[in-house]
């Protein structure tokens, strides 16, 4: 039986501006109806596992949990990272964590923002690697490239290895230019390098100790401290923060005697970049890509995503555009490894748009900010079905609650009422509030604030769920 272990740390700030670092690309339905973490999981249906352990960073969780009930996972183990330290030490907490709950699993490591479109084919390859790694193979799938990918990593591809389709790895190669690429598609020897792995937890852990010490003894203390808060497990953060930061290619695949591959023909793609995104998409007639309210006229061989508004394009071509309320981005497809360096301008300059989705989540629901300015800022709220905000207080902000839709049971110090569709309630300065969502539908309502301070940082919590008090 397998363990999955699903790395979810990664904030894939080369899809911006709809992928940031408080909401990355992982939690986001790019490719269909459910995020690419779900999909991730919903792979792993036919397979015999155990229940996964997903690896995620602290300010995700509630994110993560959330997206895990929803495909019905309430049994992971949720690891959460206090700061990211890369695949290695990520994968090193999981595979203690998977060992403190049975006795030396096999490890089938998966980023959880991958597409892949044969679920049976991956599962196929699975297998083989499985077999592989039963044997004390260290395991990792080649993808069959397609074309001259300059944005992946290569594996050469060496002798084969027992009677599973397997080979050895001779060697781990880095993003080539185009030339090399081009090269390395001709020889037939190079594949695509997934990132997604197949190994017994010791024979990990072993070739960490052997080539990584201090970085496991580092996690050895980050698991052996770590504490339960809800339904995570919290990595010590002193101990964590001491690891070094590292890739497993590079602290492990790459210089072990061990590493074996197995190929992967499944319609694979990491979605490192909005063209690989284009490639991987349904296309219409003349080449385009496109989602939400988009208008387009010859035009041809564009990628566009509208999130807020109407997009309209007449006599473009190969465009990347992707739309949101609060940014816009247009470029070549051919340069959207480029947009890294967008991003770094705006966290040099100090901008929150990096950092920050429109839709802000909560345990409780989202919001979305509307419209703002000098002392005021309108909000639109959503209450999940029986989720309750904190018990708090602000010094600096009125605010002003119209109930949109579903019923609101709010209460303003010791008074409580039921708040219904088209009415209204007012929370003055410095008074303690709550809202809940009493109904089984969910609650939105229109939130106006007003005051001489409006950030988030002005809420003093009193007593709070989801332990944020």
């Amino acid at each position: 039986m397998l363990t999955p272990v699903i790395l979810a740390g990664g904030i894939g700030m080369r899809l911006w501006p709809l992928s940031r670092r408080h909401y990355p690309k992982q939690f986001l339905p790019l490719a269909g109806e459910t995020s690419l973490l779900q999909q991730t999981l919903a792979r792993l249906e036919g397979l015999a596992t155990a229940s996964p352990v997903v690896v995620a960073h602290q300010d995700h969780r509630f994110l993560v949990a959330e997206q895990l009930r929803q495909q019905d996972f309430e049994d992971a183990t949720l690891l959460l990272e206090p700061e990211g330290r890369d695949t290695a030490p990520a994968i090193a907490v999981a595979a203690l964590a998977a060992s403190a709950q049975g006795d030396d699993p096999v490890l089938l490591v998966l980023p959880s923002d991958h597409l892949i479109d044969d679920r049976m084919a991956f599962q196929a390859s699975v297998g083989r690697a499985m077999a592989l790694a039963e044997r004390g193979w260290l395991v990792t799938f080649g993808v069959t490239p397609t074309h001259a990918e300059t944005g992946y990593g290569y594996l050469q591809r060496g002798a084969p290895v027992g009677d599973e389709g397997g080979y050895r790895v001779r060697r781990f190669v880095e993003k080539p230019d185009r030339e090399t690429a081009q090269t390395y598609l001709d020889s037939g020897e190079f594949l695509w390098n997934s990132g997604m792995f197949v190994f017994r937890a010791s024979r990990y852990l072993a070739a960490l100790e052997q080539r990584q010490p201090a970085m496991l003894g580092a996690c050895r203390r980050a698991f052996a401290g770590a504490y339960a808060d809800l339904d995570f497990l919290r990595l010590d953060a002193e101990a964590f923060a001491a690891c070094p930061a590292n890739s497993i290619d590079y602290a492990v695949m790459e210089t072990t005697d061990d590493a074996a591959m197995v190929t992967l023909e499944a319609g694979w793609s990491d979605v490192g970049s909005w063209s690989a995104l284009w490639e991987h998409q349904a296309h219409d007639a003349h080449g385009n890509v496109l989602r939400g309210d988009v208008i387009v006229e010859d035009s041809h061989n564009n990628l566009v995503h509208a999130d807020s508004r109407l997009v309209t394009m007449l006599g473009v071509d190969d465009l990347v555009i992707v739309e949101t309320s609060d940014a816009l981005l247009i470029t070549r497809r051919d340069r959207v490894q480029a947009v890294k360096q967008i991003v770094a301008q705006l966290q040099a300059a100090g901008r929150r748009e990096p950092i920050e989705h429109p839709r802000v989540y909560r345990p409780w629901g989202h919001y979305q900010a509307i419209d703002a300015g000098p002392r005021y800022q309108v909000k639109r709220i959503h209450v999940a079905p029986g989720a309750r905000l904190s018990r708090q207080m602000h010094h600096h902000r009125a605010e002003h609650w119209v109930v949109v839709s579903g019923i609101a049971r709010v209460s303003i110090g010791d008074k409580t009422f039921l708040v219904g569709e088209n009415q209204s309630t007012y929370i003055p300065v410095g008074q303690v509030h709550v809202l809940e969502n009493p109904g089984i539908m969910p609650l939105e309502l229109i939130e106006v604030q007003s005051g001489t301070y409006l950030g988030e940082d002005d809420i003093v919590r009193f007593d709070d769920r989801y332990g944020r008090a």
